[in-house]
């Protein structure tokens, strides 16, 4: 946390599968990453001194310097605000789309969960309840009673 946001960009593209030793691509291809994921004016900002948000963009912003295919997040949502986990949506949204990444997500925020998703599996006491699209198991009767609790959705 000691490093600039830069720095952190530029050691998680050292270790990543096309890594380069050349000080100067390693910078070129921090900065093409943090255009990427809005943290370009805050490249020299260090990382013990950013946001929430922006910390989780960081977060984000090193694994993409990897140049990976596949993206594994386990609770990126995990202490934002309504508009922040809008925000961290439209990035995921975007690594998807315009780096054609798949993205691996554990996480509890169903809203993010829903607009991210292609496939959705669910877990309750460590089982497999429901598999499927989102719109399939948003209304699953056993997603919903896990979830919301016997009765949910009922009328009174």
């Amino acid at each position: 946390m000691h490093m600039s946001t830069i720095e952190n960009i530029v050691t998680g593209h050292m270790f990543g599968r096309n890594n380069t030793s050349k000080p100067s691509e390693a910078g070129k291809r921090a900065e093409e990453v943090l255009k990427f994921t809005g943290l370009a004016e805050k490249s020299r900002i260090p990382a013990k001194n950013l946001t929430a948000i922006d910390r989780r963009k960081l977060e984000i912003a090193r694994a993409l310097a990897c140049d990976p295919t596949l993206l594994l997040l386990d609770e990126c949502m995990a202490g934002l605000n309504p508009t922040e986990t809008d925000e961290t949506v439209r990035l995921l949204e975007a690594v998807r789309s315009e780096k054609n990444i798949t993205i691996v997500l554990i996480e509890h925020v169903m809203k993010a969960v829903m607009r991210i998703s292609n496939k959705v599996v669910v877990l309750d006491g460590g089982e497999k309840i429901a598999e499927g699209k989102p719109t399939e198991i948003s209304n699953d009767p056993l997603v919903i009673e896990a979830y919301l609790g016997k009765g949910a959705g009922e009328e009174s």
